[in-house]
């Protein structure tokens, strides 16, 4: 009889616990800081410079800013239909260290644009719309520099193109509206265009669903291009697909409107003689969500995430599910390898005023992990990011966020999702004091220091609590250009830790082998972290050569 009354509890206790509705992992940790309540301008497009600067920019035809131009700056437009004549900022400036910002000067439309920095340090920038079609904008990072525009520097008019840094030092860029094809900047080598039937055959006649597609460096020095739901391997050079993709399982679209995200994941074992390379794409709206938003019926986004490894020879898509559904999300590469989805709406599709329901939780994805408990929710902001949003990640660790504006001007009142012109920081859980101890300090080599290909590389770090050696790691992460829910040129190594000897009180030394060539890490400034125990240092800026 006790048998039969314990069996008889566990059936009750197993039917009671199916009747329960499922309840979501608690938010678990990092925090939010508010950083500037406003910059004068909502950051459609962000880029972290080796000065520890954040250049930012929406576009010339939002209408005034609130932020003032000095006297006499203005932008002239005949095309521009908010103003004409606008003496106001559409560009800033933030200094991460001080917290502070100052107004740039962009002379023409850099609406819905790519780019992406060159190995010099650089922020090179192409396209944009109406007077900016053409244009390449050049920003040095220095105290006192501006935007230097080059009227013709196309071949093509790209607007939601994509940039990648190559190998050699030049940027592709990578179709936009209309442009079927692929160009080079600086346009010293190549001045023509270059057909690609992928993108036209990708494009669904009045919706898209193939814009800002995400372009990865593979390793073998060919492009990786994914577009609505599938994907190439580009030979560039000779301009030939090397290999065609499967779809995606159940084909639905993943590119703009219907936007979701995608990394490159952490490239690792860069000694070997074969490397693996993954690429992860999240998110984004179903079929025909788009038009159906338009009608002011707002489906739910995917909560499907797609990964494959493109260095396989019979490459296969394998799914996974994500805690929470999201289109118009944004995909950072933390210091430690893991992934946050940060950023976008539960519902209806990128486009003014067509997305609904914000994700105010940042979700953690650690690739590492079992399939099953690869997602970690963080906890929430209380500002919504919805389209125009963006978010880079910060030499000490924190994430900037920015942007949000679903509407055609800058609008501030009367509507769901107002214009938003704040700066946040996302603090990942690493960065909470009770790590402190465990947290590595990089002592040498200092800031700046030029580093070569296929040579070791000493780093020396202080730990002042119990070091586990064989958790510790050596990455290199490529800042990105992020617009539109995509970080191009986002890249992580991991450097691993070749030999580590303890060589004083707290301190150690690290030796590990610099990436072997620009197929797996194109020359530029790099922040370099050492991570133990999954506490990322904060980085230090190095320049591969």
């Amino acid at each position: 009889m006790a048998e039969m009354s314990t069996l008889c509890r566990f059936l009750f206790s197993l039917l009671l616990f199916a009747s329960q509705p499922l309840i979501l992992p608690t938010a678990a940790d990092g925090r939010w800081q508010l950083l500037q309540k406003s910059i004068g301008i909502s950051s459609m497009h962000m880029q972290l410079l080796k000065n520890d600067r954040v250049v930012m920019y929406d576009r010339t035809d939002f209408g005034p800013s609130t932020l003032p131009l000095a006297s006499g700056k203005c932008h002239n437009d005949p095309t521009n239909t908010a103003v004409q004549v606008d003496c106001t900022a559409h560009s800033v400036e933030y200094d991460v260290l001080s917290n502070k910002f100052r107004a740039l000067t962009v002379q023409s439309n850099v609406w819905c644009s790519s780019g992406g920095v060159m190995p010099d340090g650089k922020l090179v920038q192409t396209g944009g719309f109406n007077d900016g079609e053409l244009r390449v904008r050049v920003f040095s990072p220095c105290e006192s520099c501006d935007w230097h525009e080059t009227p013709n520097g196309l071949a093509a008019k790209r607007w939601y193109a994509t940039n990648h840094v190559l190998p050699d030092g030049r940027q592709i860029v990578v179709g936009g509206r209309e442009q079927f094809n692929y160009e080079f900047v600086p346009k010293n080598i190549a001045a023509d265009t270059f057909k690609l039937h992928f993108l036209s055959e990708t494009k669904e006649r009045g919706v898209e669903n193939n814009l800002y597609p995400f372009v990865f460096l593979n390793v073998d020095g060919n492009l990786f291009i994914f577009a609505n739901n599938r994907a190439i391997l580009l030979d560039y050079v000779n301009n030939k697909v090397v290999k065609t993709y499967p779809k995606i399982p159940g084909g639905e679209p993943r590119s703009y409107p219907s936007t979701g995200s995608a990394v490159l994941l952490p490239l690792k074992s860069l000694t070997a003689a074969t490397i693996q390379a993954e690429v992860l794409v999240c998110g984004g709206a179903p079929k025909g969500s788009f038009v159906q938003a338009l009608q002011g019926k707002f489906v739910k986004a995917l909560d499907t995430c797609a990964r494959i490894s493109i260095t396989d020879p019979k490459p296969k898509w394998v799914m996974e599910t994500m805690p929470l559904a999201r289109v118009m999300g944004d995909m950072v590469l933390l210091p430690n390898g893991k992934v946050l989805v940060i950023n976008g709406a539960r519902s209806g599709s990128a486009g003014w005023d067509l997305g609904r329901d914000p994700v105010l939780n940042p979700v953690l994805y650690m690739p590492d992990n079992e399939i099953e408990s690869r997602f970690k929710i963080l906890n929430p902001t209380n500002i919504p990011r919805m389209y125009h949003s963006t978010a880079v990640l910060l030499r000490d660790g924190r994430v900037l966020v920015g942007g949000s504006n679903p509407h055609a001007y800058y609008n501030f009142t009367g509507v769901l999702y107002p214009t938003e012109l704040s700066l946040e920081a996302f603090y990942p859980g690493y960065l909470d004091a009770k790590f402190n101890n465990l947290r590595p300090t990089i002592v040498a080599p200092k800031s700046m220091s030029g580093i070569r290909y296929s040579k070791k590389l000493k780093i020396q770090v202080v730990i002042t609590g119990e070091v586990t050696l064989n958790l510790l790691s050596v990455t290199m992460v490529s800042p990105a250009f992020n617009t539109h829910s995509f970080s191009m040129n986002q890249r992580l190594l991991v450097l691993g830790n070749d030999k580590v000897m303890a060589s004083g009180k707290s301190t150690y030394k690290i030796e590990v082998m610099t990436p072997g060539s620009g197929n797996l890490a194109p020359a530029g400034f790099y922040l370099l972290f050492v991570v133990h125990q999954d506490i990322p240092s904060q980085g230090i800026w190095v320049h591969l050569k």
